[in-house]
C-alpha cells in the first residue's frame, strides 16, 4: 500500500491560481502513472487529471483542459496540480490518487486507483 498526503487548499478569487501537491510513499513512484480526482458538494468523485510514469503524456478531463497542468517529480515522489484561470465551478475536494498497477498507461477510472490522498478543499470564489 502507498500513502499519499497532500497539500493544503485554499480559497481564491475566480481567475486566480492554486498548485496542489501530493507526496507518495511506500511503493516504487516512478513507475506508476498519478492521478488527480476532485468531489464537488452534492457530486460524485470526478477525473481531472493523470500523467503516465515517464511525465511525458498527460491526459485532461475536458473541464480543465487547458486551465490545469498536471506534473510530477520522480526524484521526490511528489505529483503536482498546477490550476489556472479557476471557476466557481472548480471548488471541491480534490485527490490525488495511485493506481492499482503500473500496466495502465493513463488511468482515468475510480477503479483503476486503490491509495488516495487524504484530500484537500478548494474554493473559488465568484
Amino acid at each position: 500500500q502507498v500513502q499519499l498526503v497532500q497539500s493544503e487548499g485554499g480559497l481564491v478569487r475566480a481567475g486566480g491560481s492554486l498548485r496542489l501537491s501530493c507526496q507518495a510513499s511506500g511503493r516504487i513512484f516512478s513507475q506508476f502513472a498519478l492521478g488527480w480526482f476532485r468531489q464537488a458538494p452534492g457530486k460524485e468523485r470526478e477525473f481531472v487529471a493523470v500523467i503516465a510514469w515517464t511525465g511525458e503524456s498527460t491526459d485532461y478531463a475536458d473541464s480543465v483542459k487547458g486551465r490545469f497542468t498536471i506534473s510530477r517529480d520522480n526524484a521526490k515522489s511528489t505529483v503536482y496540480l498546477q490550476m489556472n484561470s479557476l471557476k466557481p465551478e472548480d471548488t471541491a475536494v480534490y485527490y490525488c490518487a495511485f493506481p492499482k498497477t503500473s500496466a495502465n498507461w493513463l488511468p482515468r477510472f475510480e477503479e483503476q486507483y486503490d491509495s488516495w490522498g487524504q484530500g484537500t478543499q478548494v474554493t473559488v470564489s465568484s
